[in-house]
């Protein structure tokens, strides 16, 4: 039970029947090591960390950094915990370390549908039966339901497909809580800046169309709940996943859908605090069409053509209140490539050509040859200041 062998208890046992409890300390405790550092230069190189190396909390040196320089500066020789022990002796050094900032949990949200948290999570999901996914994960504040998809990367249509999946089968959210990645939020540009405008991306724009606000999280910790919820399906969802021999992210989604989340639904989702809903009932398939597009503004060239992407669209001529060159255009595009031209927002017939028509310029007359007429000696090309009368002033040269 001491740790120490038979011989040495007999020792201590002897040692303690002859002087008590002083016998069990070693005889060495309390005396100068023999190989200490002399007391001048103790006394040298914390007088050296004091007026070089010292200062406030966020200002001196600490241990570490202090031997560095005392030994390339100083030509002091001493080591790193040494030097520690005679800097908190002397009262150069704390023990002090930075505190964590003090993060409160925030209680969950009353109702269901009140706030979601949308967040993707890169793993390999599929071991090496396939190729790698980032899954996309909707949690509910309120309740911890869960949906979720696997997609190649998180990309605008990646987060599309989660959220309109969610609002077919729940309704709309009011809110959903994110990351401050470009796809969900981001900075605002020096003229938006200038002038005072919220920056807003393709993905903010199709969820402010459907009333949802997007709050970006300042920290992991703030969207806890998705985060936590990460965890569960890299621990349970990669190994189901194994069992089934599930390869394609298409059989992951259809596995997903029909057997992994009502599963994880039924085990893992609570009660809401408040029995009301609070999401909006969905809308028609062909209004969600409508708003889950990308839409970019260009400029209607002098030749008709908007460029969008490297493609030339050839606009056809517009009635008399119709579009213009120098028109702004703006372009639809939906996820299967399919493009659309609306002007104030009507629809624009288009057609896509390879390249701008060559402007070939007119051929102009030969000119004839001017002949060269040499002015005569009396022309006033000729003639010099002097002898020249000015009628005006009488004035002559």
């Amino acid at each position: 039970m001491m740790g120490v062998s038979y011989r040495q208890a007999k020792r201590l046992w002897k040692s303690y029947g002859k002087h008590g409890v002083k016998g069990l300390v070693h005889g060495n405790a309390g005396r100068r090591s023999h190989r200490a550092k002399p007391a001048s230069l103790r006394r040298r190189a914390l007088a050296l960390v004091k007026s070089k190396y010292g200062g406030g909390v966020g200002e001196r040196f600490g241990p570490t950094l202090a031997a560095e320089h005392l030994q390339s500066e100083d030509r002091i020789v001493v080591d790193a915990e040494t030097l520690r022990r005679w800097m908190l002796a002397a009262g150069l050094w704390s023990r002090e370390r930075k505190r964590k900032a003090y993060r409160k949990r925030r209680e969950r949200k009353a109702h269901f549908g009140e706030l979601v948290q949308l967040d993707g999570s890169f793993e390999d999901w599929l071991e090496e039966r396939g190729p790698r996914a980032c899954l996309m994960n909707l949690v509910d504040d309120a309740t911890s339901t869960t949906l979720c998809r696997l997609e190649e990367q998180e990309t605008i249509w990646a987060a599309v497909h989660v959220l309109r999946e969610w609002i077919e089968k729940y309704g709309i959210p009011q809110a959903l809580y994110t990351d401050w990645k470009n796809v969900y939020v981001r900075p605002p540009t020096e003229k938006e800046a200038a002038e005072g405008k919220a920056p807003v991306t393709q993905f903010g724009r199709m969820c402010a169309k459907l009333g949802i606000e997007i709050i970006a999280a300042s920290s992991p910790q703030a969207k806890g709940r998705v985060e936590r919820n990460h965890g569960t399906h890299q621990d349970r969802l990669i190994k189901k996943l194994r069992r089934k021999q599930i390869d394609t992210r298409e059989a992951a989604n259809r596995y997903l859908s029909e057997e992994y989340l009502p599963e994880h639904n039924r085990r893992y989702a609570r009660a809401a605090a408040s029995s009301e809903d609070m999401h909006v009932k969905a809308w028609r398939k062909q209004q969600l069409e409508e708003i889950f597009c990308l839409q970019e503004d260009r400029v209607l060239s002098q030749d008709w053509v908007v460029s969008y992407r490297g493609q030339l669209l050839q606009v056809e001529r517009q009635s008399r209140r119709g579009a213009r060159p120098g028109s702004r255009i703006t372009v639809w595009e939906w996820e299967d490539g399919r493009l659309q031209l609306r002007y104030q927002g009507k629809t624009i017939h288009w057609q896509r050509i390879s390249s701008l028509p060559v402007r070939v310029k007119a051929e102009l007359p030969p000119s004839l040859p001017r002949p060269k007429v040499q002015p005569p000696s009396s022309h006033p090309w000729q003639r010099s200041y002097k002898g020249m009368v000015t009628p005006r002033y009488g004035i002559s040269w």
